[in-house]
């Protein structure tokens, strides 16, 4: 199933929409105005984070993946500067401040319904701050990279490895 098949109405005149083939893909269309809908990505910021040989990770709270380790990560917000949505998510899931050093990689493939469909990571390194779990994570801890806890998705064992 298409993920443009829950788009039923045209946003701009309220029409019902057809589905064609526009561009190399079936997407839906007003038969009205000739609005068409394209499917902006989303995109998530991550940071990477070493100190000491470890590596900072944060357990998740929320489902997918609930109860499993990952990176420091989250959303991009419309109009944000990407390495910064990393810096914001760190501090608010770990209670640090860190700064951006370089971008570590660009990941691609949205792993479940609610997922991102990139995920720029960072290299980051810690400036201030207490190291406290927050938001949607319930621990927030470092790890050496050979006793690694069980990890949530694709990107962040990718990165890992």
């Amino acid at each position: 199933m298409s993920r443009n098949n829950h788009i039923k109405y045209c946003p701009r005149c309220a029409a019902e929409v057809v589905h064609v083939d526009k561009f190399d893909m079936v997407r839906p269309v007003c038969p009205h105005c000739g609005w068409i809908y394209f499917q902006d990505p989303k995109v998530a910021a991550a940071v990477l984070i070493e100190q000491d040989g470890r590596v900072l990770l944060v357990r998740r709270v929320n489902e997918p993946f609930r109860g499993l380790w990952t990176l420091p990560a989250g959303f991009v917000n419309g109009g944000e500067d990407p390495a910064e949505a990393a810096a914001r998510e760190c501090l608010e899931e770990t209670g640090l401040s860190v700064r951006i050093i370089r971008v570590l990689d660009v990941i691609a493939g949205r792993e479940h319904e609610r997922g991102a469909d990139f995920i720029i990571v960072y290299f980051a390194e810690v400036i201030s701050g207490r190291l406290m779990p927050a938001d949607d994570a319930d621990a927030a801890e470092w790890f050496a990279r050979e006793k690694l806890p069980p990890l949530a998705f694709r990107a962040t064992q990718k990165v890992l490895a």
